[in-house]
């Protein structure tokens, strides 16, 4: 009998785990073709110096790394309370008064504001890798192709993206792995009740059922079992990170 209840139990968490696992999924796909892409041309920008005060503007881009991941969720959740700033300005906009921003209540639009973060936070991260690996790159190349006529746009496609293809994707591994086991940005932006469920990952899923279900005797097996399924996607992903890499002719190993 007690078995039964257990399988029953296990069986309703299986639309919960599917919601998590998509959140994960934008997560992730937010990383690889959003902080990444940026962060690239930001860069490349900053290394062709084509802005001016380079070292502020780098600087500036660079600084969420210095703080901790729970001040910057903190900080974020303020600013998407229903009567936080962002609310202040849709009402200041909209000549509304009683506009808000209400996105971390809607399941289908929270993680809009987290990627926003998430953007914010990881992307100074990849400009300082790619801006390392740019000034390793002969500036030779550069004139030279000035020198036939490239444009700026044709110099970061046909020179810049191949020397630097290795580099992109050690940072989508990278991106990748941070992305399935991230917990602390989420955790502090998205408060508790309805934010945090309609905003759940994978490793917020399991911690809420391996530790916030005392009466649950199988609550530390179904978290260990969460765990090892985000030990298997992350598996997946990375080999076929990889395998994208020797097809495009990449020779990193990781």
């Amino acid at each position: 009998m007690t078995m039964n209840k257990g399988l029953v139990d296990a069986s309703s968490n299986v639309p919960e785990f599917w919601h998590a696992f998509k959140n994960n999924m934008i997560v992730v796909a937010v990383s690889v073709f959003g902080q990444i892409p940026i962060g690239f041309i930001l860069a490349f920008i900053l290394y062709r110096k084509q802005v001016k005060g380079a070292t502020f503007f780098q600087s500036m881009v660079f600084l969420p790394q210095f703080l901790s991941t729970i001040v910057i969720g903190i900080m974020w959740r303020m600013l998407f309370m229903v009567d936080g700033p962002v609310s202040r300005i849709i009402q200041a906009v909209t000549k509304n008064p009683s506009a808000q921003f209400t996105m971390m209540m809607d399941p289908n639009k929270c993680m809009i504001p987290i990627a926003i973060a998430l953007i914010w936070m990881y992307t100074g991260f990849y400009m300082i890798i790619f801006l390392a690996n740019l000034q390793k790159i002969n500036d030779s190349m550069f004139e030279a192709a000035k020198i036939d006529g490239a444009s700026e746009v044709q110099i970061f496609f046909k020179i810049t993206i191949p020397l630097l293809a290795s580099s992109i994707l050690t940072s989508c591994i990278l991106a990748i792995a941070g992305s399935l086991k991230g917990f602390g940005l989420i955790f502090a932006l998205a408060s508790e009740g309805k934010q945090r469920i309609n905003s759940e990952v994978l490793p917020i899923y399991m911690y809420r059922i391996a530790f916030n279900n005392a009466k649950d005797p199988m609550r530390f097996a179904y978290g260990a079992a969460i765990a090892n399924m985000i030990v298997l996607i992350s598996i997946i992903i990375i080999m076929f990170s990889k395998w994208v890499g020797k097809k495009l002719g990449t020779d990193e190993d990781y």
